[in-house]
């Protein structure tokens, strides 16, 4: 005759608070993915960047992996997403009270996320997209949002009025320079020539913007 065995008591006294850390342990788990990722792609591209060789830097099994993320294209956009985030984090931390009319360190941070793993990773992305048609929309969406929310982080940190002639194209034309610098600075360490050219963006700025306000 069978009895009630200690699992089958736990899972009758079980309330709703003990799924909470399951909850956990799959965000926790979705974390470590996208984090895999991304140093994947950073390292190795989008060639040598497989579902199984994700899940394995991880430590979780490919089964769990495709639990979260079913295609390898919802793994990889996910990915390049959750940088975009950090990202966005990271210049709002740079900056808790405002840039405070400082636009050389602005432009530092902004070219700072552009030269860094990060960056390296969605420029993998990027280039599958390129050449994979289901890739390509949904990056190009991406990129998109992510374009957008970056220029609206710098007008607000550089204090521009995008009202004036000209202004929109500025700060624009400042991302697509940080975008440039990162781009150099996968082939060589370009530090020195980079400080220059911030120095020089920042001031340019403040002739384009006017100087700042002071608090």
């Amino acid at each position: 005759m069978g009895g009630v065995t200690t699992d089958d008591r736990a899972c009758k006294d079980r309330g709703p608070g003990d799924r909470v850390p399951k909850q956990d342990r799959s965000r926790a788990t979705r974390q470590r993915l996208l984090a895999a990722a991304v140093a994947c792609l950073a390292e190795r591209g989008w060639a040598g960047s497989t579902v199984s060789v994700v899940a394995e830097r991880a430590g979780v099994s490919r089964g769990a992996a495709q639990h979260h993320f079913p295609t390898r294209e919802d793994l990889f956009t996910a990915a390049v997403e959750y940088v975009a985030e950090e990202r966005s984090d990271a210049l709002r931390a740079l900056f808790p009270q405002g840039a405070q009319g400082d636009r050389r360190a602005v432009v530092t941070a902004l070219v700072g996320l552009y030269t860094g793993p990060l960056f390296r990773a969605a420029l993998h992305l990027w280039v599958a997209a390129s050449n994979e048609e289901q890739l390509r929309p949904r990056v190009t969406e991406l990129e998109a949002r992510v374009g957008r929310e970056s220029h609206r982080i710098a007008v607000e940190l550089l204090g521009a009025d995008e009202s004036a002639p000209g202004v929109r194209e500025t700060v624009q034309g400042l991302l697509d320079m940080a975008r440039g610098l990162g781009l150099a600075n996968l082939l060589t360490d370009d530090a020195g020539r980079r400080e220059r050219v911030v120095a020089q963006w920042a001031g340019l700025l403040d002739e384009t913007l006017g100087r700042p306000a002071a608090d």
